[in-house]
């Protein structure tokens, strides 16, 4: 188990290096706060463990040798102090860390081989249910679409049935009003003939009584003497066209 251990810290970030190169990827840029992502390749690191920030740290400061100088330093004043004491378990952990660089170098490639491939796999289940999930969503959104844009054709369907229904009503209406202007026509039509049908038997009946009380108030010898008047006329009428 630590073999593999530390065949992995090899081949990936320590946490502090992760952490730190997290941090700077998610820090703000222009007020906007960008999404986290983690770091596809290890940190830069030295001596196969140290970190390069720890070096950086002391470049501005005691200059390129200044971090050699304080780890140098700080092992000695730790095993001059005897903070550090070299006994029988000192040379147990450098045979160890001897038989861990030897394991890092012939089991790490294949040990981050085999994490990376698992990694992936991970990611990949990851990236197609994201995936999945944003299909099923934009499906639904598509069908949202489809079904607002079936509303609005149902609403230009109710405006149309409106207008053939208004059309209708304006035909029934229009219909309607000639059949009253038919029925009202023909009614009057009927007074004006009824008008002049009782005019002309009113006229009738007023010669008719006329020419009967005209002819009732001759008498028999006025008739007669009528005649007679008219046939003088007649011969001396022809006289006259004749002498001419």
């Amino acid at each position: 188990f630590l073999i593999v251990f530390v065949a992995i810290a090899a081949q990936r970030p320590l946490t502090v290096a992760a952490t730190r190169t997290a941090a700077a990827a998610a820090a703000p840029s222009g007020g906007s706060i960008e999404r986290r992502q983690r770091p596809e390749h290890p940190g830069k690191v030295r001596l196969g463990f140290i970190p390069e920030e720890w070096f950086q740290f002391f470049y501005n400061k005691t200059g390129v040798t200044g971090p050699y100088t304080f780890g140098v330093g700080l092992i000695t004043y730790l095993c001059s102090k005897e903070i550090y004491v070299m006994e029988h378990e000192y040379y147990s952990g450098l045979s160890l860390g001897i038989m861990a660089v030897i394991a890092v170098k012939k089991l790490g490639p294949i040990v981050a081989k085999w994490a990376d491939g698992e990694i992936d796999k991970i990611e990949a289940e990851w990236k197609e249910g994201r995936v999945a999930e944003l299909k099923v969503l934009t499906d639904a959104i598509e069908a949202e679409k489809k079904e607002q844009w079936r509303a609005d054709g149902a609403l230009l369907l109710m405006e149309a049935k409106k207008e053939n229904i208004a059309l209708q009503l304006e035909a029934a209406f229009r219909e309607r009003a000639m059949n009253v202007y038919s029925e009202v026509k023909r009614r009057l039509d009927y007074q004006v003939e009824c008008r002049h049908v009782e005019r002309r038997l009113n006229q009738k009946h007023m010669v008719n009584w006329i020419t009967k009380n005209v002819l009732a108030s001759i008498s028999p010898q006025q008739e007669k003497d009528t005649l007679n008047k008219c046939i003088a006329d007649l011969s001396a009428l022809a006289l006259r066209v004749k002498n001419t």
